[in-house]
């Protein structure tokens, strides 16, 4: 698996031709020779659509065989030496012409206006963001096995592209894992005798692989999004809402071992690394939570650490208990070398007070946090600013979680249908003068809102992008602190 990472590293960033062109050529050739040519090509078509996961599938598949035939023939007996190298300059500039077939990325032009190494290395650097929502959905066994007797080759083509696109950010072991037991699985069960019982058995077998793949996607996204400091807030704040009796001394070091283990393993090369420290982790949060919890409790009575795990993240948040009003820290304490933990303490004891709000919001309220702490802990006279920053707080904050509350809330209690309605009412109390296109259309707008980005997994760069526009009647727009 290392040396497979390796290899593709290579192609596609030409990150270690400082140190000559015949090592990158040999490294390749080496890789090429040790994999075969179907398991290059394979795993270059997971490697694309991972880094180009909005491109199309014949887009992917135009980059993959010129990938493959560069190796295929620079790596042949005999090859002549600048082969590779000439080849790789070949596929810059074509990258570079006029109607390109290469995924599209708006970043190809300035690429291509500079020369030499430093087109190779723009070019390799180009990335799509990933999906905010998966967009595979896998088949009725029906289909699947109709798609796969029609063109076996093409089935696997189009689905490696497809899942590997959706699940971009999982771990690249945790993805040739989980296609390669898809594949041997609807290669198996396609052909079998009793296919609805052989369905079964294999997608069974791969529950652990699949919950794996969903999950490392979820966390790796976010830590790709949030980074280290950010994720573990987020990992704290989801902890304090199912279980907000709980202390932030208590959470705290969870949140902390969660964020090491996704940073270690979401760009890790070792084949169990995420499930052997989620494994850790989960066993970590039983021990420290299920004899205070019932849910926690439940969650962690199976054998399989990893089913585990995906029941505790997807508990709803627990309802808000009665607290007193959380206590703010002083202007020395936020300016202090502790001043971050100061602040993610007051965030967390808000977090409990308000159990149901996204962790989008809370992502504004820390960003917001860290931006005042920034300024006002620079300037000249710190008090003062913090005092102007606390009043502003004070209005802003209040109607900034009141809203987030009730509708997450609303959303979590109601089923869908009367959630809705219960939306519909809201608004026609609020806006007695809207059409009925108008106010079904916000309901509309809002239930879609809710039902991506109240959930516990929420993406988290596109309910971010989403928060200012939800909340923009709570503060006064551009003057709000929390935009």
């Amino acid at each position: 698996m290392r040396a497979a990472l390796t290899l593709l590293l290579l192609l596609a960033a030409v990150r270690a031709e400082h140190r000559g062109k015949a090592y990158v050529r040999d490294k390749v050739c080496q890789e090429f020779k040790t994999l075969g040519k179907e398991d290059f090509r394979t795993l270059t078509i997971i490697t694309s659509s991972r880094k180009f996961s909005n491109a199309t599938f014949e887009e992917i598949g135009h980059l993959v065989q010129e990938i493959v035939s560069l190796a295929e023939t620079c790596c042949a007996e005999g090859a002549d030496p600048s082969c590779y190298d000439d080849g790789s300059s070949a596929l810059s500039a074509k990258s570079c012409g006029k109607g390109s077939p290469f995924p599209a990325h708006p970043g190809t032009a300035g690429c291509c206006a500079q020369e030499g190494l430093e087109q190779k290395l723009c070019l390799a650097a180009l990335r799509h963001p990933p999906q905010q929502l998966p967009r595979y959905l896998q088949p009725s066994n029906e289909e699947l096995c109709q798609d796969f007797k029609k063109d076996p080759k093409d089935f696997a083509d189009r689905f490696l592209h497809e899942y590997a696109s959706s699940y971009s950010q999982a771990p690249l072991p945790v993805l040739l894992g989980s296609t390669r037991t898809f594949l041997s699985m609807v290669s198996t069960c396609c052909i079998s005798p009793a296919p609805t019982a052989c369905f079964l058995k294999e997608k069974l077998e791969r529950k652990t692989i699949s919950l794996l793949t969903l999950m490392s996607n979820r966390v790796c996204s976010r830590f790709t999004a949030y980074g280290k400091d950010k994720v573990t807030f987020s990992y704290l704040t989801s902890l304090a809402q199912k279980m907000p009796s709980a202390s932030f001394e208590d959470l705290f070091p969870l949140a902390e071992d969660a964020a090491e283990a996704f940073s270690e393993c979401c760009e890790a090369v070792a084949e169990d690394c995420m499930q052997k420290k989620l494994s850790e982790h989960t066993a970590k949060l039983c021990s420290a939570l299920s004899a205070r919890d019932e849910r926690f409790a439940d969650c962690c009575q199976g054998q399989n650490l990893m089913q585990n795990y995906f029941c505790i993240s997807a508990l709803p948040p627990a309802p808000t208990p009665k607290l007193p009003e959380a206590q703010k820290p002083t202007n020395e304490q936020l300016c202090g070398e502790e001043g971050a933990r100061h602040a993610e303490r007051y965030l967390f004891e808000l977090t409990r007070r308000h159990t149901s709000v996204p962790d989008a919001f809370l992502g504004k309220l820390y960003d917001t946090c860290k931006k005042v702490r920034e300024e006002c802990c620079s300037a000249k006279d710190p008090s003062a600013c913090l005092d102007s920053k606390h009043q502003r707080m004070a209005e802003e904050l209040p109607p900034f979680l009141e809203k987030a509350n009730q509708l997450c809330a609303q959303y979590t209690e109601l089923n869908f249908l009367d959630f809705k309605k219960r939306l519909r009412e809201s608004l026609t109390q609020k806006m007695p003068d809207a059409s009925p296109e108008l106010l079904g259309q916000l309901v509309e707008q809002r239930a879609e809102f809710a039902s991506t980005c109240c959930p516990p997994n929420s993406p988290p760069l596109y309910c971010a992008s989403k928060v200012s526009a939800e909340l923009g009647e709570a503060c006064d727009g551009d003057s709000c602190l929390l935009s």
